[in-house]
């Protein structure tokens, strides 16, 4: 093998469609753009979302719903999951700082505490907000349930 010998794999270079040179390369003329119209003019552009007149999906489709510019997104955390971090660390008290080294909640998350699972440790809780069971879980158990 030599570098004046070397060609690339069968079947794997394809030549350009070479448009608009002459009726004899059989894509003269139109130029595969069809006779005359928008289409076979430089600088068209269709709308988006336009299907040629009949009516766009973005319209076909009804609206509904609402999404609020003020809702406050918060990070839930379940008493399992605290029960669970207690043990494995061995803690009385969990706090934002707790669960943002262990990766349960990030800088700027707002967490609150759910009451699903259950919580046989004593445990002081430090977060933004707690559900009804769960305050009640954590004070039964002789914790203390704080809001930031």
């Amino acid at each position: 093998m030599k570098l004046h010998t070397l060609k690339p794999a069968e079947g794997s270079v394809k030549n350009n469609k070479r448009i608009g040179r002459g009726q004899g390369s059989g894509r003269g003329g139109t130029s595969t753009k069809g006779h005359k119209g928008a289409q076979s003019r430089s600088g068209y552009s269709r709308k988006e979302g336009f299907e040629g007149g009949q009516m766009p999906l973005q319209r076909r489709v009804p609206k509904f719903g609402f999404k609020s510019p003020n809702r406050v997104e918060t990070k839930p955390i379940n008493l399992d999951i605290i029960q669970s971090l207690a043990d494995k660390l061995k803690l009385k008290e969990i706090t934002m700082e707790t669960l943002i080294e262990n990766g349960l909640a990030g800088k700027k998350d707002i967490v609150k505490v759910l009451g699903r699972g259950e919580l046989t440790a004593t445990v002081d809780i430090t977060v933004h907000h707690f559900s009804k069971s769960a305050v009640e879980a954590i004070e039964s158990k002789g914790g203390k349930a704080t809001a930031l």
